[in-house]
């Protein structure tokens, strides 16, 4: 497995913007392939935050990451986040999700990131409580529970 970043493969886009509409899309009614896809788009880096991560495997990607900056508004004072994590259904349960936060946590290591946050669905911290992400906070974000966690890097 490889780890690229979006900014090195920009012509993926349209596919992770499928994935996040087809995941996420429900939730907000606001929301399309083409708002996601610009939205990516500012994401286009590999040295500074908002990027993206892609999991690849002889050239098919398996799974996205994000690492973005200041990703909720009721949180001014928390300013890392790891966001957007999607694995394909077809590769889920095969250690793809963790060897990605992993590299994920690597890469913000790299840029001076002390402390990373997140917003899951998954109320009970799931993979992430098992890779060593603490819990915060449960909340409402915009209708809908999330769990806040946080994990020094």
């Amino acid at each position: 497995m490889q780890f690229i970043f979006l900014a090195n493969l920009p012509q993926a886009i349209p596919t992770v913007a499928d994935w996040y509409y087809q995941e996420w899309g429900a939730f907000n009614p606001n929301l399309s392939p083409a708002s996601i896809a610009a939205n990516l788009e500012n994401s286009l880096n590999t040295d500074e935050l908002p990027l993206v991560l892609l999991a690849m495997d002889q050239g098919d990607m398996l799974g996205v990451v994000e690492l973005k900056y200041r990703e909720m508004a009721m949180y001014p004072d928390k300013e890392h986040w790891l966001g957007g994590m999607y694995i394909r259904p077809d590769y889920r349960g095969r250690g793809v999700g963790k060897k990605l936060i992993v590299h994920a946590l690597e890469v913000a290591a790299s840029l001076g990131v002390r402390t990373l946050h997140l917003q899951t669905e998954q109320l009970d911290g799931g993979l992430y409580k098992r890779l060593g992400w603490r819990p915060v906070e449960q909340v409402n974000n915009k209708g809908i529970q999330v769990l806040v966690m946080e994990r020094d890097i």
